[in-house]
């Protein structure tokens, strides 16, 4: 049991209580279209950030479901690197651990090896580890998951322990997504109910029931994904201005690139995509034909495209 004092200790300095007073904030501002995911999560954020979890299991734990672009990863990168100074999550795609090697790739094989959980790992102290599918993964590697989510450690090959206790875990999972998006009329809670339901039929109980928040994220409508557009629009230009681009968007570019990236079922992941690559290619062609990446935004009606104009 912690004592008096190391609660103390984890208690933030007045820049670090308005940083945790404004997470919520900053997940909102940058995530679209969940807002129901917010304070289940910004909850378990600030609880282990005031070092009020359990000292035997990580930070926090999130089980996080639903159809593919909708924000499950984009969350869990966001919130990382507001957290630990634009740190980003250590991520490990299950599908490529669904064999009974997947263990050993993971942990090691042999006594001097600490496979590449292990080589992630090291010299970090604290962050986001994240395991996109979870469903996909091996069995044998649930088992290392349930230690993970137990007490907070993983044992490597060379028999090196190591302590996750200054770490969130994440899993993700695209379980009942189907169900989900055919759902177009159903309330939220009852999505959750029955995405929730086929959780526990392919996932083991024992599994499950370790994860500190299980929560289902909604599929994106029209109206959100041409927010997340502008959204993504303003962050490229950010990153451009870095860059010494000034780039304006018209809004006839803005509702060229909607319809261009909005995609009922994959959700934002196109829309990423899409405005990267025709903003890009604007700046480019407009450097090859006069050495400058500044300009207005503009459709092309002719080539069906984006144009940089002066």
């Amino acid at each position: 049991m912690p004592t008096a004092a190391k609660v103390l200790a984890a208690v933030p300095d007045a820049l670090g209580k308005e940083r945790l007073l404004g997470l919520r904030r900053h997940l909102e501002a940058n995530i679209r279209g969940q807002e129901h995911v917010m304070e289940r999560v910004s909850s378990v954020l600030t609880r282990g950030e005031l070092g009020l979890a359990h000292p035997a299991r990580p930070k926090g734990s999130f089980l996080f479901v639903g159809p593919t672009g909708v924000g499950k990863t984009e969350l869990t990168n966001v919130f990382t690197a507001y957290l630990f100074d634009g740190l980003k999550p250590i991520r490990f795609d299950m599908s490529e651990y669904q064999n009974q090697l997947s263990v050993e790739k993971l942990i090691g094989r042999e006594a001097d090896e600490v496979g590449l959980l292990g080589r992630a790992l090291s010299g970090i102290l604290g962050g986001t580890l994240l395991f996109d599918e979870i469903e996909k993964a091996h069995p044998l590697v649930l088992d290392l998951f349930l230690q993970m989510l137990d007490d907070a450690s993983i044992t490597f090959a060379t028999g090196e322990r190591k302590n996750l206790a200054p770490f969130y875990l994440v899993f993700t999972s695209n379980i009942g997504s189907s169900e989900a998006m055919r759902m177009t009329s159903a309330p939220m809670a009852t999505v959750e109910r029955t995405v929730l339901s086929r959780v526990g039929q392919q996932l083991r109980p024992e599994l499950v029931g370790r994860i500190t928040e299980k929560i289902v994220f909604s599929r994106l409508e029209f109206d959100t994904q041409c927010e997340i557009c502008e959204l993504i629009i303003g962050r490229e230009r950010a990153r451009l201005h870095g860059m010494g681009f000034s780039v304006e968007v018209s809004d006839g570019a803005v509702e060229f690139l909607i319809r261009k990236g909005y995609h009922r079922s994959l959700g934002a992941r196109p829309m990423r995509s899409v405005v990267e690559r025709y903003l890009q290619d604007a700046v480019a062609g407009r450097l090859l034909a006069c050495d400058s990446g500044c300009g207005r935004l503009v459709v092309d009606c002719r080539n069906e495209t984006l144009e940089l104009q002066g």
